[in-house]
């Protein structure tokens, strides 16, 4: 399942480089660096892809790690509120300014941290980290940082309004004048990755419940810290640069784990490879599409169109060969 996974997003890769709005011819891109073909695969086009493979990566994996912290089908991170303060984060930045002395991702870690210790204060209680109290915390500081988020429109200039609500509308586009922001993202993913799939072995254990989990050495309230900390990471990078591209972390770790079982060793790579793949084809349709419609549609547009579906008809599965 892994190499086929592996080929796929191989393919979904190619695909991203050769199909778009504009046909390029792949021999002068390749040869001629003054071609507009080669400006236009290198400058823009890989660029994107390797924004959308890291982008459906973190959100796929991410999602089915929060799933196993809070024995929870339905958590992912911005059901948690951690994606709407990383969308804060990286708002801010764009609207007040701070552009110009810091990148989009680093104001999207910020955002997402400063969500994630808002959201495990108000959860914890004297037994531990409440899973249920953590989705409940999460939903009301989703709704607080957009209620922040408006603010700050109201008081910028219509043409950074203008473009934040673009990208948090969800875009794979790396600006070409912001040379740090796609090292940045996929250095974060990277890491945030490495920590939690180093962790697999202790989300398995945590399926048996907190007590039991514990009877086996496994502290759950210190491994949820450390993990929540772990995602926010990439979380926060990911989306104070892509925007919010939804559903990408509930349907894609419910189909692996479907088709894989629970088993976070291999639930958790396969995931980020079938994110990457999903995300990567949801943005080569949107550019396709760009030719007939005469305009770009978010991606985030698309994923929730098609991941919206998709999720209640793998719930309507999962309940019926659970009856």
């Amino acid at each position: 399942m892994l190499l086929a996974l592996t080929l796929a997003t191989l393919a979904a890769a190619a695909l991203a480089l050769l199909i778009g709005s504009v046909t390029i011819d792949l021999g002068r891109a390749l040869g001629a660096p003054d071609s507009p073909d080669h400006a236009i695969l290198f400058d823009h086009r890989l660029p994107r892809m390797l924004m959308g493979l890291a982008t459906g990566a973190v959100l796929a994996a991410s999602g089915a790690a929060l799933q196993g912290l809070l024995r929870n089908a339905l958590a992912d991170p911005f059901i948690l509120g951690v994606s709407g303060g990383a969308a804060l984060g990286g708002a801010a930045v764009g609207l007040t300014g701070l552009a110009a002395f810091i990148a989009a991702p680093l104001g999207g870690f910020a955002g997402a941290v400063a969500a994630l210790f808002l959201v495990t204060a108000l959860a914890s209680r004297r037994r531990g980290i409440s899973p249920l109290h953590m989705l409940l915390v999460g939903v009301v500081v989703n709704a607080f940082a957009g209620a922040l988020l408006m603010f700050l429109q109201a008081l910028a200039g219509p043409a950074a309004v203008q473009r934040v609500v673009l990208r948090l509308m969800g875009s794979l586009a790396v600006d070409p004048s912001q040379p740090l922001t796609l090292p940045l993202v996929l250095a974060a993913s990277a890491l945030g990755l490495a920590l939690t799939m180093a962790h697999a072995r202790d989300l398995d254990l945590l399926a048996l419940g907190d007590d039991g989990a514990r009877a086996l050495g496994v502290d759950p309230d210190r491994l949820r810290r450390r993990l929540f900390v772990a995602l926010s990471v990439p979380i926060g990078a990911v989306v104070a640069t892509t925007g919010l591209i939804g559903f990408v972390g509930l349907i894609v770790p419910h189909g692996v784990r479907l088709a894989l079982g629970p088993d976070h060793r291999l639930l958790l790579p396969a995931s980020a490879l079938a994110g990457g793949v999903f995300v990567l084809l949801a943005d080569l349709l949107v550019r396709t599409l760009t030719g007939p419609l005469g305009t770009e549609l978010p991606v985030g547009v698309l994923t929730t169109a098609v991941g919206g579906p998709v999720f209640l008809w793998l719930l309507r599965r999962e309940s019926g060969a659970t009856s």
